[in-house]
């Protein structure tokens, strides 16, 4: 399961981190290059100004993790 999301500001990345720290499933945000755990802050740092992948894994209930990345952007 994976949607696409601009990562605008370290502000966002600070929520992405905290919404993905509080998920009881792991979050990971890809690019063309790196696949990163979404609750490691300085990894999502570095994603500021990019388009990323949000990823969970297939069984994760698919309206949750809409709810989740909504609350990303």
């Amino acid at each position: 399961m994976n949607r696409m999301i601009e990562i605008k500001t370290p502000e966002q990345a600070e929520k992405i981190n905290l919404l993905a720290s509080k998920a009881p499933y792991e979050v990971w945000l890809s690019t063309d290059t790196v696949m990163l755990d979404a609750r490691s802050l300085l990894g999502l740092l570095s994603l500021v100004g990019q388009r990323v992948r949000v990823v969970a894994e297939d069984n994760v209930n698919p309206k949750r993790f809409s709810r989740l990345v909504d609350r990303m952007e």
